[in-house]
């Protein structure tokens, strides 16, 4: 049977953030792919930097209130809703005070990386699961974009594997050229901890090293059933990873209509 339902989970969507290569492909492809007669959900964070009034951004009540431990510390889960009128296409947002409101993206103003961009990632992809968990909606494809949602493919194959929303959840993760300079802090991994991400799973993570963008990449394509090249400027050394890991990997197009038309199929080659 063919993957009917397809989730996004994604860095940056425009118009709520700049046009960028990652931003307007993930503004249209889940538009594209709806209108190929898939049902679609499309997250992504609710950075400070977006105008929540012009964009027509209004808290969901129901979904919002559940609370996340990371590193011991409680941090509340706000979803908010806005729509994309002329895709006829809702965009939930992850938000949270700590983490979001009253920043920027990944970079402060002075663009300065945030030092809890580890901790912002991992409150991202819990927040998007559990909120896709109280939708009572489940994906078949969990198409992952930008590394802001690199941990998704490890949460869901071992912190959601048990899951009845997202044990058969086939992932596949689009890479872009969208690299940090600043590592993950040292105890980055300690504070993966979760119901399935037990201490070996943790060690085999420490012995990676340093979680830079390369190491960060490598281990969502691990965890991933398909990999995407997302724009051109891939590095050689993450397209050489997937080959020797001998992923299913989908190479960018020029002609946007036609990429569109090879990941719906892909959908269906990974599904299968």
């Amino acid at each position: 049977m063919n993957p009917k339902k397809i989730l996004f989970i994604t860095q940056e969507i425009c118009p709520y953030l700049p046009e960028t290569q990652q931003s307007t492909t993930c503004r249209n492809l889940p538009q594209l792919i709806q209108e190929k007669g898939r049902e679609i959900r499309t997250f992504m964070p609710k950075y400070g930097s977006i105008n929540e009034r012009r964009n027509q951004l209004h808290e969901v009540i129901r979904l919002s209130g559940m609370n996340l431990i990371i590193d011991d510390t409680d941090h509340s889960l706000i979803i908010k809703v806005a729509s994309i009128q002329a895709a006829r296409m809702q965009v939930y947002f992850i938000d949270n005070e700590d983490f979001f409101q009253n920043r920027e993206t990944t970079v402060d103003k002075d663009g300065v990386e945030y030092e809890d961009n580890d901790e912002r990632s991992i409150f991202f992809i819990r927040g998007a699961m559990e909120t896709v968990k109280k939708l009572r909606w489940v994906p078949d494809i969990i198409h992952c974009h930008g590394w802001m949602s690199a941990l998704a493919p490890l949460f869901i194959k071992k912190g959601y594997a048990d899951d009845p929303n997202f044990k058969n959840t086939k992932v596949i993760y689009s890479l872009y050229d969208d690299s940090f300079e600043k590592p993950f802090r040292d105890n980055f991994a300690h504070k993966l901890k979760f119901e399935g991400i037990d201490d070996g799973v943790i060690e085999r993570l420490r012995e990676r090293g340093t979680m830079d963008f390369n190491t960060l990449s490598k281990m969502a394509i691990d965890y991933s059933d398909g990999v995407i090249q997302g724009d051109e400027n891939v590095s050689d050394e993450l397209l050489n990873y997937i080959k020797e890991q001998k992923k299913e990997f989908l190479p960018i197009e020029a002609d946007f209509e036609t990429y569109v038309d090879h990941m719906d199929e892909f959908y269906d080659k990974i599904d299968a």
